[in-house]
């Protein structure tokens, strides 16, 4: 084993994520009943990471904050002003494809039962609801809003203890940070598990009918990352983006990707902001907010497929009522669950904007519930990788103005 464990060592974890993906397309081609049961190896990494996410981001909040220096600055701020900008601008980048190539959907009768938001309110109250969320309820049930409102509160407090106090949280800290680092190394095995299941359950040809929507929405996403951010990026640390882009893409994107939880990635992205030399006491708060606010791809999908229900009707959309889905959407992204599939139920609220009702709103979500396999992946992806771009971009023009 100690040849094996030297190579594993010496061999990067995205190329070894890289080889799982591929080892687990070619079984789902090649044996398709073994794939599927292999399935339980991609559920039981993807359990670890949300098992471990909700005490790690309370310990680490809750240790950041007790050890904190005073006068240390944490530049969440301008993170938080980059996530509300960022969340809007994929709204109104994916108004603008949907205008210019328009979908169309087939609509018809759909039985299932979706509880969805009835208004903004409802939203904002959902939220404000989570902030004053029981601490074991917010911990179980994985509410990193309420996660995050108990560990600063708590954080705040224990920084008037004693000095072995403070310390005791470091150590609890540091050792279930060591228990993620464990988890993700068995990422490769995760998403060869995860690959070889969907694909081998779902296959494409659920996909095909759907390609020009599909096609919209992958555009916008790819858009946003690849264009959007960088210049956003840009406009922040004044030098060339695309390093920093690509490497968060790569080593937060392609977990996120095949996990589609933000929640479940944030482990992934915390190890990401500690190996680019981010402050703890920065990225141990704007990551798991990032993971509940941060929600460009969430935006897209709410106005994307909106708007295609409203071509497929006929309804005329001019350009006020276009900025008004731009903020709905942004507001309701910010509202979307870190979980896989949050932001198709707030879909019924961007098309009460139309007068669409419920009935035709939900035979829309399911037409996303459909295509979710790769909708759903690269929602997540960008959501989840903009969270360390964003929290780097501001950490990095910070230090530059500091020189």
């Amino acid at each position: 084993m100690t040849p094996l464990l030297h190579l594993l060592n010496r061999t990067s974890l995205v190329l070894q994520i890289l080889i799982g993906l591929v080892a687990g397309i070619a079984l789902a081609l090649i044996a398709p009943e073994t794939a599927n049961h292999l399935g339980f190896v991609g559920k039981i990494f993807v359990s670890a990471l949300k098992a471990v996410a909700p005490v790690l981001v309370f310990v680490l909040v809750m240790a950041s904050i007790a050890n904190h220096k005073h006068g240390q600055e944490t530049h969440i701020r301008p993170i938080l002003v980059l996530y509300l900008f960022g969340t809007f601008g994929a709204a109104v980048v994916a108004v603008v494809a949907s205008m210019l190539f328009p979908s169309q959907l087939v609509l018809q009768t759909h039985d299932a039962q979706m509880s969805a938001p009835g208004g903004i309110a409802e939203v904002m109250q959902g939220l404000l609801l989570s902030v004053v969320d029981n601490p074991i309820n917010a911990l179980i049930s994985s509410n990193f809003i309420g996660i995050l409102a108990w560990a600063i509160g708590l954080g705040v407090a224990i920084r008037h203890a004693g000095p072995s106090t403070r310390q005791v949280l470091g150590d609890l800290s540091n050792g279930v940070t060591l228990i993620v680092r464990v988890v993700i190394r068995f990422a490769p095995l995760g998403i060869f598990g995860l690959v070889a299941s969907t694909l081998a359950q779902s296959g494409l040809d659920a996909l095909i009918g759907y390609l020009h929507l599909l096609g919209v929405l992958i555009g916008c996403m790819l858009f946003v990352a690849l264009v959007m951010n960088p210049l956003i990026v840009f406009w922040k640390i004044r030098r060339n983006p695309f390093p920093l882009t690509l490497l968060c893409l790569r080593e937060s994107g392609i977990t996120a990707f095949f996990t589609r939880s933000s929640a479940a990635n944030i482990p992934v992205n915390l190890a990401l902001s500690e190996k680019l030399g981010l402050h703890e006491d920065t990225y141990s708060v704007s990551i798991p907010l990032g993971a509940t606010i941060n929600m460009a791809g969430a935006a897209i999908t709410i106005t994307v497929l909106t708007l295609a229900a409203v071509h497929t009707l006929g309804i005329s959309v001019d350009l006020p009522t276009a900025v008004l889905l731009s903020v709905v959407a942004a507001v309701c992204a910010c509202g979307a669950s870190g979980v896989a599939g949050g932001s198709l139920l707030l879909i019924p609220l961007a098309c009460s904007l139309f007068g669409i009702p419920s009935e035709i709103a939900m035979q829309v979500v399911a037409v996303g519930f459909i295509i979710g396999v790769l909708q759903d992946s690269a929602e997540t992806a960008l959501n989840s990788s903009t969270d360390v771009l964003f929290t780097a971009a501001a950490c990095k023009a910070e230090a530059r103005r500091s020189a």
